[in-house]
């Protein structure tokens, strides 16, 4: 009968320490004093516990104990409901997630705390690239990890005896993160929030938000910052420096989040403007596409015709329709960059492009946008600086019956042409339309089977 007493015992003052957190505002109170456990030896690392992962959540049946350290704390409220745990308290490899229903977990398992944790009967999986153990939490028949009960905790959780060390992140670039670092804490040198957002707060009140980051070379991350943080109203800062914090994801990025302020050390001065736009009049507009069979093919197509890889930070393409002297419509290019003799191609509807070429546009741009044009318009390519690189067509001159009309047909750079053209030179160019006129070619195209996207000639 002796369990059963520790059992309610251990229930009351679980409850009684629950009920009393939630009426104290300053949570700088002391730690509950806990036994550490001395008598238990684990048998399986966080990577062999990954090796027995086989795509589908499962019910751990055998008796294993996890050795890890925790990283992660929900005391600025930054965290809730879950401990990140990894292997090592320096260089760390590997880590995990555990989710639990329990609230000020930082005073009962607190950052640098080595635990142990009993493995048989927690559920095991994967979600979007983080491993993780809980409970089980089915909805509509489909399993997912859940929370673990407050009340198992003590049945699977233990702090060790041995004694801490201090946890030392593994300093790591923004390029050099992967999913084997999710889980662990990481920190990154030379890094400051981008300028557009310079003056918010860390998170919008009671909302959870996404911050960038960015190097000096403009490869970016970004900070997730709970609305219901301690920190959450604070002005996020505008110096560069070192910023520590646990990895994560979603389906398509990488994030980081922060324990408190203190994992921000921003004391020097920001980057150089500019750092990462270059110019080079090695990007060219190779190719224009307006299919007369159907219009959702039409696309412009870009060549970097250099030997290195070419970032079109702050580059602009732009469209003049007919015989308009303004702007009729602008594409960003920001986002990408070009590799050595490769092309990247802009599409009005990826899904369009997808369905009649086979594979999808480098960046969808919208209807109406440059590369949405009926064949009689013209266009001008910009690098960060505002310097025309390269051109199509005549500016102010509508196509319609020109040597630059590729109405239900296209225009194709010829492959002598290495390099841009701030004046359109006709001779550069291979322009197949529906009229045949001023030196082009009439001969309709058809999507796909008369189209090269991604193919430079």
């Amino acid at each position: 009968m002796s369990f059963i007493k520790n059992d309610i015992i251990y229930i009351l003052f679980l409850g009684c320490f629950l009920l009393c957190s939630n009426c104290v505002t300053d949570k700088n109170f002391d730690t509950p004093n806990r036994l550490c456990e001395d008598g238990l030896k684990p048998n399986i690392t966080i990577e062999d516990l990954k090796n027995k992962y086989k795509d589908e959540i499962f019910q751990i049946q055998e008796d294993l104990i996890l050795e890890a350290i925790v990283v992660s704390s929900d005391k600025e409220g930054n965290f809730f409901s879950v401990l990140h745990c990894q292997d090592k308290y320096e260089s760390a490899e590997h880590g995990i997630q555990i989710e639990i229903e329990l609230q000020d977990s930082h005073l009962f398992y607190p950052v640098g705390s080595k635990i142990m944790i009993k493995l048989k009967g927690l559920y095991f999986g994967k979600n979007k690239g983080l491993y993780k153990i809980g409970g089980v939490f089915t909805s509509f028949g489909n399993i997912s990890i859940g929370r673990l009960p407050a009340l198992s905790l003590k049945q699977h959780l233990f702090i060790s005896c041995t004694k801490t060390k201090e946890l030392k992140p593994k300093l790591v670039t923004i390029s050099e993160i992967n999913n084997a670092l999710l889980n662990t804490l990481i920190t990154i040198n030379d890094i400051e929030f981008s300028k557009e957002i310079l003056g918010l707060s860390f998170a919008e009140k009671e909302r959870e938000t996404g911050r960038t980051l960015e190097d000096c070379e403009d490869n970016r991350i970004i900070v997730l910052n709970s609305g219901y943080s301690n920190f959450q109203e604070q002005i996020i800062p505008s110096l560069r420096g070192s910023i520590t914090g646990v990895l994560s994801r979603d389906s398509k990025n990488y994030y980081l989040i922060i324990r408190s302020l203190d994992d921000i050390d921003f004391t020097l001065e920001r980057c150089k403007d500019n750092i990462g736009e270059f110019t080079s009049t090695a990007i060219l507009i190779s190719e224009l596409a307006d299919p007369d069979n159907n219009s959702s093919g039409r696309y412009i197509e870009l060549y970097n015709a250099s030997e290195t890889v070419i970032s079109l930070k702050g580059w602009l393409l732009q469209r003049f329709t007919n015989s308009n002297t303004e702007i009729s419509s602008e594409v960003d290019l920001s986002d990408l960059e070009i590799r050595p003799n490769s092309t990247i191609i802009l599409a009005p509807n990826a899904e369009d492009f997808n369905s009649i070429y086979g594979f999808l546009p480098d960046l969808e741009v919208g209807a109406n946008s440059p590369a949405d044009s009926n064949g009689d318009d013209n266009f001008i390519l910009l690098d960060p600086f505002g310097t025309i690189i390269d051109v199509f067509g005549v500016v102010g001159q509508d196509g319609s019956d020109t040597n630059h009309e590729f109405e239900d047909g296209r225009a194709l750079r010829r492959s002598n042409v290495l390099k841009g053209n701030s004046i359109y030179t006709p001779s550069e160019w291979i322009i197949i339309n529906d009229t045949g006129g001023s030196g082009t070619i009439n001969n309709p195209q058809m999507a796909p089977d008369d189209y090269t996207p991604g193919k430079h000639n």
